[in-house]
């Protein structure tokens, strides 16, 4: 059986009798049945046929008119990512109540792919972008600021754009204070994607802290890579490969902490007893393991990621937001 033709507001009014234009208004006023474009009773009468004959409002039709799509793109690196579906969440949750709707896209950290997925959204009418994907060194954001598109960053930064993260710095810097004021003295760097601010800072500001102590990391131990288990186990081997065994890692990502356990594991290394291991981002997975790490705020990064695009849609002159870390002390440590 075919799909009923949808029922058009012309339709509505013909059946009502009423001007095409009156019933648009009805229908489009945020007062509802308390509409002043009619009387009481005939606005009764158009909500009650627009229920009955399953009307839906046209919204491609009333972007035309506003100029307006009332729609949001966002690109995410992968969606199966629980920091980043966090985030999403936080973005789509505070879209909602603005009366927006989000579509999200995955680039898989592919440059191409990333452009790619920003100009489809832009081509399907979006009224900002945001970013879950951004580089360090991002080229694309610039053409987007210059060609006048409005867009934010979420958990990863680029300087000159405006972003919501965590601040890695200073989460970098409690890691490596915590180690140091627990008796650690030598370290692994389990580094994550050299393109992305979140391995940089968090980097950063671990090896800045150390510094201050005295302390450092052999460069044979810092294993960059990826943010994903598999990556976090290719850095652990690594490391192992490199010499001694040291006496902490630190992985900027608690999916690579938990890879890199899964090695340790597998050599007959004790954790904390060998090494101590610690994360960033407390993931419920790292709570299950004990898993010592950085808690970011994930769900709020998203929704003041959102509030932000908002303020650059109303022309707002608006900054960078960096959210404050909080170290979560477990047994790995």
């Amino acid at each position: 059986m075919g799909a009923r033709p949808a029922v058009t507001l012309k339709a509505l009014a013909a059946e009502l009798g009423l001007n095409p234009s009156t019933v648009s208004r009805v229908l489009n006023d945020p007062r509802g049945l308390g509409s002043r474009w009619a009387s009481p009773d005939t606005t009764e009468r158009i909500f009650a046929l627009a229920e009955e004959r399953g009307y839906r409002k046209n919204p491609y039709a009333a972007s035309l008119r506003t100029a307006k799509s009332h729609m949001i793109g966002v690109v995410v690196p992968r969606l199966q990512d629980y920091v980043l579906a966090t985030m999403y969440e936080g973005i789509d949750e505070a879209a909602s109540e603005h009366g927006y709707f989000t579509v999200v896209s995955n680039s898989l950290d592919d440059p191409a792919a990333h452009r790619a997925k920003a100009e489809k959204l832009l081509d399907r009418r979006a009224d900002g972008l945001i970013f879950g994907d951004a580089l360090f060194e991002d080229p694309f954001l610039d053409e987007l600021a210059d060609r006048g598109v409005a867009f934010t960053l979420v958990s990863r930064r680029s300087p000159g754009h405006r972003s919501v993260t965590c601040d890695d710095y200073t989460g970098g810097r409690l890691v490596a204070e915590h180690l140091v004021a627990s008796g650690r003295r030598s370290f692994g760097l389990i580094a994550g994607d050299p393109r992305a601010s979140t391995s940089i800072d968090r980097c950063a500001g671990f090896l800045d802290a150390l510094a201050e102590h005295g302390l450092g990391v052999d460069p044979s131990r810092v294993a960059p890579g990826g943010f994903d288990a598999s990556a976090g186990s290719a850095a652990a081997a690594r490391i192992l490969a490199a010499g001694p065994l040291p006496e902490a890692v630190f992985a900027v990502n608690d999916f690579a902490a938990i890879g890199a356990l899964g090695v340790l594991t597998r050599e007959g290394i004790s954790v904390p007893e060998d090494t101590a291991l610690v994360g960033f981002n407390d993931t419920p997975l790292a709570g299950s393991v004990g898993l010592t790490t950085v808690r970011s705020p994930m769900h709020r990064i998203g929704r003041q990621g959102f509030e932000l695009l908002m303020d650059v849609l109303d022309g707002k002159d608006v900054e960078s937001v960096r959210l404050p870390p909080e170290l979560v002390v477990r047994t790995s440590t």
